[in-house]
C-alpha cells in the first residue's frame, strides 16, 4: 500500500490501544517497513493527540473493525485528504485494491 504512493522512506507511526503488543514486534521485523516503524510513547499518547496525528497524516491505513479508524477515515474524507485506506484487500495477483467504492459509507459522496 505504501510503496505505490512513495511512503516507504518516511516514518510510519503505529497508533494502537496496546491490546496486542505483538503487532508492533511483527511490523518492526518486516524488512520493508520495519526500519520506519515508530510508536507514540505511552506517556505522550492520548486519544485526541493520536486522532489528530492520524487525521493529518500523509497516509492512513486503518483497521476496518475499529470505530476509531472509522472516525479517522470519515474525518479525512471530510477534510478532502487522500491516501485513506480502510477497506483494502489483495486481488488474485497479489495487488492491493479498494473494496469500498464511492457508494461505500466512507466514499466522499456519502461521508459528508
Amino acid at each position: 500500500i505504501l510503496e505505490p504512493i512513495g511512503m516507504l522512506d518516511h516514518p510510519i507511526l503505529l497508533i494502537s490501544d496496546g491490546e496486542n503488543p505483538d503487532v508492533f514486534k511483527r511490523l518492526h521485523k518486516d524488512p520493508d517497513i520495519g526500519p520506519q516503524i515508530r510508536e507514540v510513547p505511552k506517556e505522550s499518547s492520548w486519544l485526541g493527540g493520536d486522532m489528530t496525528l492520524a487525521i493529518m497524516s500523509n497516509a492512513f491505513i486503518g483497521n476496518p473493525a475499529s470505530s476509531l479508524s472509522a472516525f479517522i477515515a470519515q474525518s479525512r474524507v471530510a477534510f478532502g485528504l487522500n491516501n485513506t485506506y480502510l477497506f483494502r484487500s489483495r486481488d488474485g495477483g497479489g495487488e492491493w485494491k479498494d473494496v469500498c467504492d464511492e457508494n461505500c459509507i466512507f466514499g466522499p459522496r456519502l461521508a459528508l
